[in-house]
């Protein structure tokens, strides 16, 4: 009879956990947890002939995994981006790079289930002041490209960062930002 009641308790007590047993908070901090470790905030530049300053900056989230269940998962949850498969070796990635969907629905996303490492964190506070400079014009203009670039060089420092255009790509080293803030001198005005 203790056998009985033994397996019963242990019947009682098991339970099988599925996404739908998740309250939406413990979703989202289990999310934020998982891109901590596994999701990065980024800007990158593409070369514009036809832009006002000749380059555009791109901001994107993203998240690579050999299987998709949780990117899918996070697509669903923010309700933006996109999920492809590298053909070289079959790993999914999880993209939002649409301002909008950015500004919107990815950063409120995270300021709601923070992450909790002081990197991550360093990080996620620049990408948002980034986008703030973004959603105001900024990089339209010389000014405010430099600044964005400032700081985009302090975000995701370390070993492994690979950028194919600098802040020395966009401006030239002989450049400073007085140059570029000051109007031009006009000859015989002194």
């Amino acid at each position: 009879m203790q056998s009985d009641n033994s397996t019963l308790s242990v019947k009682q007590t098991r339970r099988t956990i599925s996404r739908k047993d998740l309250r939406r908070e413990e979703l989202g901090f289990f999310l934020a947890g998982f891109v901590e470790g596994e999701g990065s905030f980024n800007i990158s530049l593409r070369r514009k002939i036809d832009y006002k300053v000749s380059w555009q900056v791109v901001m994107s989230f993203n998240v690579s995994q050999k299987d998709p269940t949780l990117l899918y998962l996070i697509q669903e949850e923010l309700g933006c981006g996109i999920i492809k498969v590298r053909k070289i070796d079959n790993l999914y990635s999880y993209d939002a790079t649409n301002p909008k969907d950015i500004i919107q629905k990815v950063i409120p996303y995270f300021q709601k289930y923070p992450m909790l490492s002081k990197s991550k964190q360093k990080n996620f506070s620049i990408f948002c002041e980034i986008a703030q400079l973004m959603e105001k014009g900024e990089h339209r203009n010389l000014i405010g490209l430099r600044r964005i670039l400032e700081l985009r060089e302090t975000i995701n420092e370390g070993k492994g960062r690979k950028r194919k255009y600098t802040i020395l790509d966009v401006f030239s080293t002989q450049e400073s930002s007085e140059t570029i803030c000051q109007p031009p001198i006009k000859s015989g005005m002194i």
